[in-house]
């Protein structure tokens, strides 16, 4: 009887279907590339199936369309960048940062190293091209008044993401809203050398680059607060094993394998948040008072209407 009892429920147990996995659908804000290593590490290496996750990667069609989605919870995360966020936030989406994924800014202005500029008041009655209006024209005047110039002491023009030809054609004398760990690389593989004057070090406060939004009113925080700490298991063995890192992380992509992205590897996995769900309030503040100084928004939002530490809120 003890042995039929035995057999029957372990009969019934393996009847019973496995746990389902929670999904988490994420949105990226390009293609995929080194940028979004923890997630795609986090996928090959196991960790999601090990938080119990998962994990749909999605690209946007359109890079502005990221925070909109996840606004409208067409997605459940996606990433965007700090400065975005704030602007985001003073035209009613209704969003947070609830995830770090790069802690240091990327974007710089890049002009040629054996250009006529060598230094940011070499710019004044130039021509500086732009890829996305709004934060990238605040930075650049911030920049520019850093070194007592005005916006209108250089020519700013919309060059959508035609960043690394419009420079080497001399279509412009610079172009803000490069990025540094790809660009500079882009124009070396074309034979041209480039260099960035950075925002953080010319008068823009330091700021988050790559961070996760969510909508708080549809929002799991235990979820997230899963899938950081995932990236997070990620982005320890990137640091610990940055070439093995590199070969898992190209493999699951042929696109992947190419010059740009391998240079940019170097410069990127250096830069990734090692504390994902770690909030620096301050930088949230300092970055909130910036826009306001500079008259991109009217100010006056708290760090909370900003920002949330998902992990206060997860289930113990």
């Amino acid at each position: 009887m003890k042995h039929l009892l035995a057999t029957s429920l372990l009969t019934a147990t393996l009847a019973l279907p496995a746990h389902a996995q929670d999904r988490l659908s994420v949105m990226l804000d390009w293609f995929v590339n080194p940028d979004h290593a923890p997630i795609v590490l986090a996928q090959e290496l196991g960790y999601f199936d090990d938080a119990g996750l998962e994990v749909e990667t999605v690209t946007p069609a359109d890079p502005n369309d990221p925070p909109r989605m996840a606004a409208a919870g067409r997605v459940d995360i996606a990433i965007s960048y700090q400065p975005q966020l704030h602007l985001s936030r003073h035209n009613d989406l209704p969003l947070r940062r609830v995830g770090t994924l790069i802690s240091t800014p990327l974007t710089c202005l890049v002009v040629l190293a054996d250009g006529p500029v060598q230094e940011m008041a070499d710019l004044k009655g130039g021509k500086v091209g732009f890829a996305v209006a709004g934060v990238q024209e605040v930075m650049l005047d911030a920049m520019l008044a850093h070194h007592g110039m005005e916006p209108g002491d250089v020519e700013q023009i919309n060059i959508g993401w035609s960043i690394s030809p419009a420079l080497m054609s001399g279509q412009v004398d610079g172009v803000i809203g490069a990025f540094r760990n790809f660009e500079l690389n882009q124009l070396e593989i074309e034979g041209s050398a480039g260099r960035c004057f950075y925002p953080e070090a010319e008068g823009v406060p330091s700021y988050d680059e790559l961070i996760y939004v969510a909508n708080p009113d549809e929002m799991d925080a235990d979820v997230i607060a899963r899938f950081l700490d995932a990236t997070e298991r990620a982005t320890g063995f990137i640091l610990n094993n940055p070439d093995e890192a590199w070969e898992i992380f190209s493999a699951t992509a042929s696109e992947l394998q190419t010059e740009l992205n391998t240079r940019a590897w170097g410069d990127t996995w250096p830069r990734f948040a090692t504390r994902p769900a770690a909030l620096d309030a301050g930088r949230y503040a300092r970055f909130e008072a910036f826009m306001a100084e500079r008259g991109a928004t009217a100010g006056g939002l708290s760090v909370d209407a900003l920002a949330v530490d998902v992990t206060a809120q997860a289930t113990p």
